[in-house]
């Protein structure tokens, strides 16, 4: 499964890798020979006078430019071929995104292990149980992968892990405020 996880990883980033480099692009684009952070873009209408759209760039470093639809594209490619390969391959832009990805990471192992959890209770007592800790493992695994999913603007693995996280609030609220059962 780990060999799997790297040969998947490693084809992930060879297809990021291999893509038009900004000199395959036509002539003439002039833009930044190293790109500088972008700070904002806006993309301003078209009028009778300009029929094609431009996008405004602004720059950290104060400086700003107008530029046609490819020439913002190429930008783009600059900006993802100056990317480390550790950048690429977590699919991020700046060293704080790498925060995120462990906050995903251990929101997966924390879940993951929570199988692991439950498997060995149920091993112990030789019949199938499911333990306070498992549902501890769930709801903070759960937690960690909806704000990480939340960051990376994910609907589907909000979704997937948001149903399960009322679930495990609700059966960890069954195990510490049980009903008193009715005698008949």
């Amino acid at each position: 499964m780990v060999i799997g996880f790297v040969v998947i990883a490693v084809l992930g980033v060879g297809f990021l890798s291999w893509q038009m480099r900004p000199d395959q692009w036509s002539p003439g684009v002039a833009i930044h020979d190293t790109p500088a952070m972008v700070e904002s873009t806006r993309l301003i209408a078209t009028d009778d006078e300009n029929p094609s759209p431009t996008y405004h760039v602004t720059y950290l470093d104060g400086e700003t430019q107008r530029m046609t639809p490819e020439q913002y594209a190429l930008l783009l490619l600059q900006r993802n071929d100056t990317r480390s390969f550790t950048f690429r391959l977590l699919n991020i832009s700046t060293p704080f995104g790498i925060a995120w990805v462990v906050l995903g990471l251990l929101g997966q192992v924390l879940f993951t292990g929570r199988m692991i959890v439950q498997w060995l209770a149920s091993e112990k007592l030789q019949q199938s149980v499911v333990p306070p800790a498992f549902w501890w493992m769930s709801l903070i695994g759960a937690s960690m992968l909806i704000t990480y999913f939340i960051w990376r603007k994910d609907i589907v693995g909000f979704l997937g892990q948001g149903a399960g996280w009322l679930i495990y609030g609700r059966n960890l609220w069954m195990i510490y405020h049980p009903r008193a059962k009715k005698d008949a």
